[in-house]
């Protein structure tokens, strides 16, 4: 089975591929148009493409290194996929429906290593990262879905917040924003596209330096190195001084705005010493960063946490207003599904077991 995807390749790299393979180097665009704006659903189907050239991307390419193995369609409009790999692993992809448009969120390994206890996503270790042609597939999947719908609704928005730590496949991720980002493909702006690190310090500072322009949100949970190291493994190695420094680092060479994002846990992490501790910690740095405060989605193999109730919430949201910290509280989608990253798929695992 050739399992080497056309959408793996940046148009530069499409154009350097088909000149070492005897074709012109200008033919990648015609290519591109066909994936990306008429979205053809096999290379036979393009368009405008030399026969020869299709014959020679049918022969050493596929478009389809993952099929849809389950669908879960919630109330409020928000779709989870779980797709089946060509190795038959399973990952997740969402798309949400927002005031704004429409965000797809990303898988790009399968599995998590980083271990942070109370996330459904860990709960199946690593075993691969994802291509680049894998995450692009995610996103034209769901494109080709909304394309079925006839309605002409358009992926608008990315966030990288899928299973996996984005930094820890760093190369795969950063082509996968070239694909999305080319004006001559899907032409997604930088600033609709949102990766979410657990803090791989030196891998936040070599993305600040390649200067994308897309946003950047760091899955901080905790305002102390005791409390985040109890809660997130990754501190153990990567303690929060190591971690701002390098949130420095990349707010001097970007100039860009930083989402710290903040998970509530009841009793754990929520309460008004945590929330000042936060907000010292975060205070030299007011004018560049915001508070996403995330309620929690229980997870039945995480039972010791639990869900915030709406008085500590909004407590812990007026105390950082109070201190000049811009702060916003997530709006929750597909509450009715398995709503947590990583949920849908181990609960899909389990059955196989």
């Amino acid at each position: 089975m050739n399992n080497t995807s056309i959408y793996g390749f940046t148009l530069e790299q499409l154009g350097a591929w088909l000149e070492d393979h005897g074709e012109k180097r200008s033919r990648a665009g015609f290519v591109w148009d066909n994936l990306y704006r008429k979205r053809v659903k096999s290379i036979s189907a393009m368009v405008d493409v030399s026969a020869p050239c299709v014959e020679l991307l049918s022969v050493h390419m596929t478009m389809q290194t993952m099929t849809e193995h389950t669908r879960q369609e919630s109330k409020d409009g928000t779709v989870k996929f779980l797709f089946k790999l060509q190795d038959g692993n399973l990952i997740e992809t969402v798309l949400m429906r927002h005031k704004f448009g429409l965000s797809v969120c990303v898988t790009t390994q399968v599995g998590c290593n980083i271990g942070c206890s109370f996330c459904a996503s860990g709960l199946l270790k690593k075993s691969r990262d994802l291509s680049t042609g894998e995450i692009v597939e995610q996103i034209m999947k769901v494109q080709l879905y909304l394309d079925e719908a006839q309605r002409g609704e358009l992926v608008s928005h990315i966030v990288v917040m899928g299973i996996g730590e984005p930094f820890d496949n760093f190369d795969n991720v950063v082509n996968f924003l070239k694909v999305m980002t080319d004006h001559k493909g899907l032409a997604i702006g930088p600033r609709h596209i949102t990766v979410s690190t657990s803090g791989l310090a030196d891998k936040i500072k070599e993305f600040a330096d390649l200067n994308l322009r897309v946003n950047l949100a760091i899955s901080l949970h905790a305002p102390n190195n005791e409390l985040r190291t109890r809660i997130m493994k990754i501190n153990r190695g990567i303690p929060i001084e190591k971690l701002m420094e390098a949130i420095d680092y990349y707010l001097q060479r970007t100039n860009q705005r930083v989402t710290i994002e903040y998970i509530l846990l009841r009793d754990v992490n929520d309460g008004r010493e945590q929330a000042v501790e936060l907000t010292e910690l975060l205070d030299s740095r007011r004018s560049y960063v915001n508070v996403n405060l995330i309620p929690y989605n229980p997870v039945d193999e995480h039972s010791q946490y639990q869900r915030s109730d709406k008085d500590a919430v909004l407590e812990f949201y007026d105390e950082l207003k109070k201190q000049g910290i811009s702060c916003s509280v997530r709006m929750e989608h597909g509450t009715d599904i398995d709503a947590a990253c990583g949920q849908l798929r181990s609960k899909q695992m389990k059955q196989r077991a």
